[in-house]
């Protein structure tokens, strides 16, 4: 039996070589499709909501020296937009003390930190304000006390002591990394229910605030 020695001939060798071209082609055709369906995934849309009347009600008795303050913080989520019970919480409400969901307590009563959610207070107004600081962040300690200070001033809100009514701060924008690593911004309108105090201010501790969060992985603006 005789075995044929013979090299392919030139035509085999022009087909093997068009054939490998055309597969090279495909496999290129096929990674560049799917590079780019990765890149022009579509965003999420950014919400832009207005939440009403918060109640975040808290009891003082002031027969104690410091005075005792009972109640519930109220727990808010932006990627839900609503309250919450779970450690899914970014922001929480106590009258007018507002702590975040990172660092640590200040105090034995307050929900436990479960994530690395942090806030810092922006100038300008809620359109104004698109892109995140991530430099500016701040958590609550136990040492250097809340991100979000507290006290007439210095934080969020005045307090007028002749006529006793808690008002925001024109122009104070509350700048949140949330609890998945997301952002957040808000702006408080009032601290009345209905956003009227009225006579006795019986119906304060009631937030009502605008806020705008962005959905997205890895995106620092609005």
């Amino acid at each position: 039996m005789k075995f044929s020695t013979k090299t392919p001939n030139m035509n085999t060798r022009n087909f093997m070589n068009k054939t490998i071209k055309v597969l090279s082609l495909i496999v290129l055709v096929i990674s560049f499709t799917a590079c780019s369906n990765d890149d022009d995934a579509p965003l999420l849309e950014v919400t832009s909501e207005t939440f009403s009347n918060l109640k975040a009600t808290q009891s003082a008795d002031y027969s104690t020296n410091p005075p005792t303050i009972t109640g519930d913080y109220i727990k808010f989520s932006f990627e839900t937009g609503a309250v919450t019970t779970g450690n899914d919480w970014d922001i929480a409400f106590r009258g007018s003390t507002i702590i975040v969901n990172g660092g640590e307590a200040t105090a034995t009563d307050q929900p436990a930190r479960t994530s690395s959610a942090g806030v810092y207070i922006a100038t300008g107004t809620l359109a104004s304000v698109t892109e995140v600081n991530t430099t500016l962040f701040k958590t609550d300690s136990a040492t250097n006390g809340l991100a979000i200070p507290t006290g007439s001033g210095n934080g969020w809100y005045n307090y007028d002591s002749t006529t006793h009514i808690i008002s925001p701060i024109a122009g104070k924008v509350i700048v949140v990394k949330t609890n998945t690593g997301h952002y957040a911004k808000l702006e408080i309108l009032s601290y009345y229910e209905n956003s009227q105090p009225n006579e006795s201010l019986s119906n304060s501790q009631f937030y009502t605030f605008n806020y705008v969060y962005q959905p997205n992985d890895g995106v620092t603006t609005f």
